[in-house]
């Protein structure tokens, strides 16, 4: 079926000038489509395997684009600098849009992979807030659960509000995460790091510059949810999903647990991006 998938990379600009393009694979007769928002530091070009998966399964695949990333025109550093406003309020919707305008009348799913996960989430509040009829109807979450410290298991979660207040210093101090230097991450603006680390803090979703409670839309959100979790992910314990399916009470959710004997390779948070085939048969159950 792979033949008859068109590849594509729409370019897509914002009102503050920031560029991107927005990957995509569409094959001849989609069943849905899907917007796929990456890991934090994860350039979308690395999702194309599990988009080539879908698709060949009839789900037309539109991958997101990070800013500071990829294709992005922007890189994080001391005169670069944005949070979950401009990627909440500017650069995904103006995705979205395209999603739509691209397919309309094709069932919408939202989703993303860690962090991504979480946007998305947090994504569909917003929508919900507006009332929005178009809004995604589905949410598909791949390794992927919120920060918060309370959600880790012991012993880790005595080290985790240590670690959640030093990376927003370490980023004020350097102009931007180091984030490749560190093993977490890409490079990253500092008020993305800000943002993140207020959630994982005090368990709630709320940027600087977004007045909308999010909560609040997220708890209203009424979607189906399917979610797939990595058996040794350590990044995203069992727990931090279970958190994050908390904000979404009116949604009905279904997890399956990968393993490595699923996956054919480790199951941890970013090695199935490989093999994705388990992962893609999960979501697609």
């Amino acid at each position: 079926m792979l033949e008859s998938v068109v590849v594509g990379q729409s370019p897509l600009s914002g009102a503050d000038g920031h560029r991107w393009s927005l990957i995509s694979t569409i094959p001849q007769q989609p069943s849905a489509s899907l917007l796929w928002l990456p890991a934090l530091g994860v350039a979308a070009r690395n999702y194309l395997p599990f988009a080539h998966a879908l698709a060949a399964q009839g789900v037309a695949v539109f991958v997101h684009e990070w800013r500071g990333n990829g294709s992005s025109s922007l890189r994080a550093g001391r005169d670069s600098d944005w949070g979950y406003r401009e990627l909440l309020l500017e650069d995904i919707p103006l995705s979205d849009d395209a999603v739509a305008a691209a397919l309309p009348g094709v069932p919408r799913i939202i989703g993303g992979h860690s962090l991504g996960g979480q946007m998305a989430g947090m994504q569909l509040g917003l929508a919900a807030l507006r009332n929005d009829p178009l809004m995604p109807r589905s949410l598909w979450l791949a390794a992927s659960g919120a920060p918060y410290w309370r959600a880790w298991p012991m012993p880790r979660r005595i080290a985790m509000p240590m670690i959640y207040r030093f990376l927003p210093w370490l980023a004020q101090v350097n102009g931007a995460l180091p984030g490749k230097r560190i093993g977490f991450g890409g490079n990253e603006a500092r008020s993305l790091i800000r943002d993140w680390a207020l959630t994982a803090l005090s368990g709630r979703y709320a940027a600087r510059g977004i007045e909308a409670d999010m909560e609040a839309g997220m708890a209203q959100a009424d979607v189906e949810i399917r979610a797939a979790i990595m058996d040794s992910d350590w990044l995203v314990p069992r727990a931090s999903l279970d958190f994050l399916l908390s904000k979404l009470p009116r949604s009905r959710a279904e997890t399956v647990v990968l393993r490595e004997s699923d996956l054919g390779t480790r199951a941890d948070h970013f090695s199935w991006l490989k093999q994705p085939e388990a992962v893609a048969k999960a979501l697609l159950r």
